[in-house]
Formats: structure tokens, sequence, C-alpha cells
């Protein structure tokens, strides 16, 4: 029927055809994410496979620790195909929003359910990342030994009553960098480095193994208290296995500074990538990450606390640990703080 069509309608016919050809890969692209993960958590599967369930977008994962992460994404540059950064601690989101690896999202979604102090900083076009989940850098200790009160304080771990009985893992981990930068904000650089070396002084053994090493540590004796995140202990609190159930026998747990600056928690965050191709997909993730649903995930799938208020969890070990007041301070600056807080560590000789 083309003989019947004048030559001025077949041009402009042609147009619309090439324009609906060169629209096809962007509605196809939003039905893709490539999320670049540091969580390593099976429990995390049900997220995915519940957010591909409710929007048909297919996630590609790649996974890796936050720094192997950060620094794909810079070698990547132009080139990355990643849409969505997971990283599992405040310093590593604060060096890649410095590292501009990745770009700011205005989500009136995000912006009504993460508390303000949960996100990046915001330049006046939406934060670069945003909190999703968080822990509480706890103390536990051996109740048979350890008095609560030698131990309701950070400070008190440099104390003389707990003399050759600390254990920690190393305090280059993103983990301690993050409660170390925390106690810089709140005590300043001479204090927090005095703190510091007292730590040092009073550790019952050089810093080895990850957090639930130490809570083992101080089950066999080796010593009085350790510095945790606190989902390691709910998951030993969770464990029915007889040598867990034999650990948290023998320990109790702490959140410190409850009369004073709340305890230090840090975050699980979310970012779009810079050069993110599916950036509308990228951003309703996040939204969807910020749902009760998935925040309730969080909390049942893998011991974290949910950041949303209106966000509920029956897990028995989050339960079993009690509310606490958390610290106020923005975990950006937390993260800001770590490069200082790294120096002072080679100099008190804080492996």
């Amino acid at each position: 029927m083309s003989h019947f069509l004048s030559s001025p309608f077949r041009k402009r016919l042609g147009a619309v055809v090439l324009a609906l050809f060169a629209s096809a890969p962007a509605v196809a692209q939003d039905k893709v994410l490539n999320l670049y993960s540091a969580r390593h958590y099976q429990t995390d599967e049900a997220l995915y496979s519940n957010f591909t369930q409710a929007t048909g977008i297919r996630i590609n994962r790649i996974e890796a620790d936050d720094a192997g992460l950060l620094a794909r994404l810079k070698a990547e540059g132009a080139a990355s195909p990643a849409d969505v950064i997971l990283l599992v601690d405040a310093a590593r989101l604060w060096r890649g929003e410095q590292d501009g690896l990745f770009q700011p999202v205005r989500s009136s979604v995000l912006e009504q359910r993460i508390p303000a102090a949960l996100r990046g900083a915001d330049g006046g076009q939406g934060s670069q990342w945003f909190g999703m989940s968080t822990r509480a850098r706890v103390l536990v200790y051996d109740k048979a030994r350890i008095k609560p009160t030698d131990v309701d304080t950070y400070d008190k771990l440099a104390a003389p009553a707990l003399k050759g009985q600390v254990c920690i893992r190393s305090g280059s981990h993103p983990y301690n960098l993050s409660l170390f930068g925390s106690v810089l904000e709140a005590q300043g650089p001479q204090r927090t480095e005095a703190w510091l070396k007292g730590v040092v002084d009073n550790m019952a053994r050089a810093p080895k193994g990850g957090d639930t090493d130490q809570i083992r540590a101080v089950a066999a004796g080796e010593c009085g208290v350790a510095v945790t995140n606190s989902y390691y202990l709910a998951r030993l609190l969770n464990s029915r296995k007889p040598e867990d159930i034999a650990v948290v026998e023998k320990v109790a747990v702490m959140f410190p500074d409850q009369a004073g600056r709340g305890t230090h928690v840090n975050v699980a965050g979310a970012a779009v990538a810079r050069n993110a191709r599916n950036r509308t997909a990228a951003v309703r993730f996040l939204e969807y990450l910020a749902s009760d649903d998935a925040q309730r995930y969080f909390a049942d799938g893998n011991n974290e606390y949910p950041v949303v208020a209106s966000a509920r969890s029956d897990n028995p070990a989050l339960v079993a640990m009690g509310r606490f007041k958390s610290e106020t301070v923005p975990i950006a600056k937390v993260g800001a703080n770590t490069a200082q807080v790294q120096q002072m560590l080679d100099r008190v000789g804080f492996r």
C-alpha cells in the first residue's frame, strides 16, 4: 500500500519509526539494574528477588568488598556498567562521594523516610548516598568477671580497670575507623589520640580476627571485653548450635554512652553510580530499599536495625538486646574523620 502514501508522509513515517527504534534501548534498559554490592549476605537474595517480582527489573550483581568496588569504579570510569552501589561502611561511602563516583539523587520518598544524619551531604541537588540499615558498635563483656559500670562508655576501654582485658580487631578496619571517627567528632584530636593510646595499652592480645572472634575470645576467658558490631552478637543469640549457645551464656552486651552522646552506629548505604545508564531503575531500587518491607528484611534477615521509623521487626535477638539511644552525629562527618584517625593509629601503634 506504499504507493498510496505521498513522499512527505513517507518521510514523516520513517522519522517516527526511527524515533521508536532509537527509544527502544532506553525502555529495555529500565528493565535491568546493574548492582555492585559489598553486601555478601545470603539473606539479601530475597531482597533482590522481591524487587524483581514487584517491578520486572532484573538485577545483574557483582560482589566484592567496599575497597574493591570503589577501585573498580575508578578504573572503569565512564565505561562502568554500574547503576547502584551498595557499601557497608560510612567511611567508604564518604570516600566514594569524595572521589566523584556517585551522583546526587533528589527523591521525596528517600528524604522523607531516611533521617538526614544517615544520608550523604546535600549540595542542593540531592544526597549522593543514603543509609539503608544501621548496626551498633557495642561492647560484649564477660559477665562473671567484668562489672557493667566498667564498660558503660567507650572512654572506659582506656581506663586502668580494663588493663589487659580488651579484645578488638585491627584498628584500620572500616568498622573501627568509623567508631574512632565518631569519637574524634565528639572529643577532638588530643583526647581521641590519648584514648586510642590507652586502648592499645589495655589490649589482652594483638588485634586479630573478625568481630565474632573477639566475642568468642571473651567467652574463652582470653579477654574481659570485646568491641563488636551488634549483628555479630545477634547471630550468636539466634543460633541453635551448642557451641554458640555456650558462648552467649557467658557474655553480656553493653550499649555504651547511654547517659551521654549515645552508642555509635554505622550504616550500610546505597548510591546511584555517577555513570548509571539505568538511572530510573536505580532510584526506584533505592526507594524500594527504604520501604517498610525491605527495611524489615534488613532486621529479620541480617540482624541489622532499620533506618525508617515505621519499620517493625520481631527479630528475637534484637528484641533481647533491647532498645538503645544512638548518637546523632551526622554519619558523613564520621566518614570524613577517618583519614585523620588513621594517622593517630599509626602514631600510637594500633595495628
